[in-house]
């Protein structure tokens, strides 16, 4: 069982992201402070450390490179990003935003604490979750391994899910810049007011509230690889510097005169139709030919074959080791695996095999705790998530799979808010939130209470 230190002032959440961990199986132990978290330290050994930057006494970082260079993720809140990249200088693993989403933070913890890697007898080196026989992914693999050696520019395209982080940090570890960060950056999730700050930098006085110099993303990424997902996100005046940037090798801080060399990789990522975009005037059209310089495709999970099985497999092992339990798929569950079309791809799998560990009360992993079952076609699709997932199935050619998602959240957002709404079409939210931006479904508007 892999243990975790937090270092956090603040009572709420330092007990909030315990609960959090504990639940999924995590050792945790908990320190108000530097000096508190020093000498537990001494005491345990640890495989990984979660700080707040913000720590009375001593920062967060002071944590950075001690004890058997233990990694240090670093908590910050939006109004204090901007030292969070200068943590990641000093080595810190990542960083994560107050207030952090519970599956991002699993996520990155999952990420940043290895287990028994899959191994690829083909390259020789870990695949991560890149594995699997059929043509689109032996392809891929192919493809990684080329690119992996020159430093061209990558724009990843895939459904969300599909892995395209992955992808990327396979092209990272493979590259001769292996040895210097890889900085991921979700354009999504950070606001249009910051994002130029965020990936530039900006000097003292740039704006209201730039107390000090600040360097920006792309420089905490020199001489390494910078990963911007979503990229289709990114404002257009962010694109015009980000050009500049590609065509040049050299930014400008915000409010800066001079501009500066920089010796960064790009991999881009979107599930986004970007040319289509560029001919509507919403992304940049020389932006997108400059970033389409070598194109990777991650198909899709229904499009994988057998390898759904062989993922399904590694995914169970991973949670069998987790919770201490020795589950095993039963035929039908298999059955089922392969017969459902997964919206919310290889992140959907990986999600409703660990509910299905936490729900199962005997040696078998059944299609219902899944949330998979096969059925005979219904003329109409019913509201209830289970009768939505047998729809998915049924022979309608003029009905996409996109038409299934927005009749179903269309139909059940009365009812239900986004965490269950999510949850019952077996996706994460930042994923519900993806498709509703793609498919152009807006939230429902709260209603105002009355008095």
């Amino acid at each position: 069982m892999s243990r975790i230190l937090i270092v956090e002032d603040e009572q709420v959440i330092r007990e909030a992201l315990k609960r959090l961990l504990v639940k999924h199986q995590y050792s945790t132990d908990c320190a108000s402070n530097v000096n508190d978290a020093e000498t537990l330290m001494h005491a345990h050994a640890y495989d990984l450390i979660i700080s707040d930057l913000r720590l009375p006494g001593r920062a967060g970082t002071d944590l950075i490179g001690n004890f058997a260079n233990i990694p240090v993720l670093i908590m910050t809140s939006y109004a204090s990003m901007r030292s969070a990249i200068d943590a990641m200088k000093l080595g810190a693993v990542d960083y994560v935003a107050k207030p952090f989403d519970h599956d991002e933070m699993l996520n990155t913890i999952s990420k940043l604490i290895r287990t028994e890697p899959v191994l690829d007898d083909t390259l020789g080196v870990e695949s991560d979750l890149i594995t699997g026989e059929c043509d689109a992914v032996v392809e891929l693999r192919k493809r990684i391994n080329k690119v992996a050696q020159t430093d061209a520019t990558v724009l990843i395209l895939g459904e969300s899910g599909t892995g395209k982080e992955l992808a990327a940090r396979s092209i990272h570890q493979k590259s001769q810049r292996s040895s210097a960060p890889m900085i991921s950056v979700n354009c999504a999730a950070i606001p249009d007011s910051l994002i130029e700050s965020e990936l530039f930098g900006h000097e003292k006085g740039a704006f209201t509230g730039a107390d000090t110099c600040r360097s920006g993303l792309i420089e905490a990424a020199d001489k390494g690889t910078l990963f911007l997902d979503e990229i289709g996100e990114l404002p257009l005046e962010a694109q015009a510097r980000l050009l500049r940037f590609l065509q040049e090798g050299e930014i400008r801080r915000v409010g800066a005169v001079h501009a500066r060399k920089v010796n960064v990789r790009l991999i881009a990522a979107t599930h986004r139709d970007l040319k289509a975009m560029a001919s509507e005037g919403r992304f940049r059209e020389d932006l997108y030919y400059r970033l389409y310089v070598m194109e990777l495709n991650m198909p899709a999970l229904r499009e994988r074959g057998d390898d759904i099985v062989e993922l399904a497999r590694i995914f169970l092992s991973e949670q069998n080791r987790k919770h201490n339990a020795k589950l095993e798929f039963s035929a039908a569950s298999l059955q089922a695996i392969k017969a459902h079309l997964w919206p919310g791809n290889v992140r959907e799998l990986q999600n409703a095999i660990e509910r299905a560990v936490i729900l199962a009360e005997g040696p078998l992993i059944t299609p219902d705790i899944l949330g998979l079952k096969i059925s005979a076609a219904h003329t109409t699709p019913p509201a209830d998530p289970i009768q939505t997932q047998k729809s998915l199935h049924e022979p309608k050619p003029d009905l996409s799979l996109d038409d299934y998602f927005q009749r179903y959240v269309l139909e059940n957002q009365d009812s239900m808010n986004e965490t269950d709404l999510a949850k019952n079409l077996g996706i994460s939210r930042k994923c519900l939130w993806e498709r509703r931006q793609k498919l152009g479904i807006p939230r429902k508007p709260k209603k105002e209470s009355l008095s």
